[in-house]
């Protein structure tokens, strides 16, 4: 009888650690959302793109105009 308790122990204990794993995957996406929200509209409209040596390498070998 007490192998029996200690395997379902372990079982409650698995199932426990699995929901809290379930929980904190489900609220990931939520604390990304928040900080993706951060940025103001003059910064998500501003230029990114940067023409850099390795982008301008890359036009070179790849025969593309400048």
């Amino acid at each position: 009888m007490r192998a029996f308790d200690k395997t379902l122990l372990g079982r409650r204990r698995f199932l426990h650690a699995l929901g809290a794993g379930i929980a904190v995957a489900a609220a990931s996406p939520l604390a990304l959302e928040a900080k993706a929200d951060s940025e103001s509209n003059d910064e998500k409209r501003k230029s990114r793109y940067k023409e850099s040596d390795h982008v301008k390498a890359y036009y070179r070998v790849n025969r593309y105009p400048s």
